[in-house]
């Protein structure tokens, strides 16, 4: 059973910065991809970063130039640096693993931006 892990979350002024872990209970690179998502109050879970096996990154338009998603295969982890935190992002953020079919899901971490 795949166990995914989140922290880092916490409150944050505006235009501060947050790094967010995900731990994952073994090789991110045995996945399809890894990814951020993130759900806030009233508003359906949207895909915020991912990072596929081979390499290639994408990033919703509203976090573009923001945040970077990034892995540490040696760790089993992957982050997510939020970079210049806007009152909009404040909301419970969850590590997701693809193994096709398969999605895997942390229990996710607040995030919240004070303005």
């Amino acid at each position: 059973q795949v166990q995914l892990v989140e922290s880092g979350g916490g409150l944050v002024q505006l235009g501060g910065s947050l790094r967010l872990s995900c731990a994952a209970s073994r090789s991110i690179f045995s996945f399809n991809y890894m990814a951020w998502y993130r759900q806030a109050p009233g508003k359906e879970r949207e895909l915020v970063a991912l990072a596929h096996k081979g390499g290639w990154r994408n990033y919703a338009d509203s976090v573009k130039g923001r945040f970077t998603i990034s892995g540490d295969n040696a760790k089993n982890t992957v982050y997510l640096q939020m970079n210049s935190l806007q009152p909009e992002d404040t909301a419970v953020y969850y590590c997701n693993a693809r193994e096709t079919p398969q999605d895997y899901w942390g229990q996710g971490t607040q995030v919240t931006v004070s303005s």
